[in-house]
């Protein structure tokens, strides 16, 4: 970072301010339920206040692979945000929801909250029915009878393909992510060329 605002070009701190206001209206929408494992509105973490090239980092990273994407927490809010325009949330909702099932360690909890997410997201006509087949449905409801952890993997692991192989793509190819990508380019080019600027101490 450069030590001092003066030394840093002005293109880059408007490149920088103007990138930090894009996301933010970008995910502003970004809101679950707690009961879906709630991500909450984008945030600013400390180190990402610290250093923006970390941040920039993050957000070109969401491109590089499906994994990255989900193990980030801005970057799922994100993918939201996009999935709300197309109508299609429900099954990112549903698999954070088994991201937070299976982190109850009460039994009674666990059955509780299973019925919940296979009354919301499984069973016909659910208020927000995944997108699976008739196999894995009945499978899933089955697997309430003695609930476990893994009483929802099969599911889980369908819709998450079906986001990797249908909505993902499209995700990175709307105009929304790749103007969040260009930005993130240059915000992260700014950050570097001013590092490189700063003299050396011995």
């Amino acid at each position: 970072m450069c030590r001092t605002l003066a030394t840093f070009p002005t293109t880059c701190l408007e490149r920088a301010k103007e990138f930090k206001t894009r996301l933010g209206i970008f995910l502003h929408k970004s809101e679950l339920g707690s009961d879906s494992g709630s991500v909450g509105k984008f945030e600013w973490s400390s180190k990402h206040n610290k250093e923006s090239s970390s941040f920039s980092e993050d957000v070109l990273g969401w491109r590089e692979s499906f994994d990255l994407l989900l193990s980030s927490k801005n970057g799922v809010a994100a993918f939201h945000a996009f999935l709300k325009t197309e109508f299609s949330e429900e099954n990112l909702e549903f698999w954070l929801a088994c991201e937070e099932f299976k982190k109850i360690r009460s039994a009674a909890k666990l059955t509780s909250r299973a019925h919940r997410i296979f009354d919301e997201f499984i069973r016909s006509e659910a208020p927000k029915e995944v997108n699976i087949d008739h196999e894995t449905r009945e499978l899933t409801r089955t697997n309430l009878q003695a609930t476990t952890t893994t009483c929802f993997e099969v599911a889980q692991g369908k819709t998450r393909t079906l986001m990797e192989k249908d909505s993902y793509p499209r995700f990175l190819k709307s105009p929304a992510y790749q103007d969040l990508a260009a930005r993130a380019s240059a915000a992260s080019a700014c950050t570097s060329s001013c590092s490189l600027a700063e003299p050396s101490h011995t």
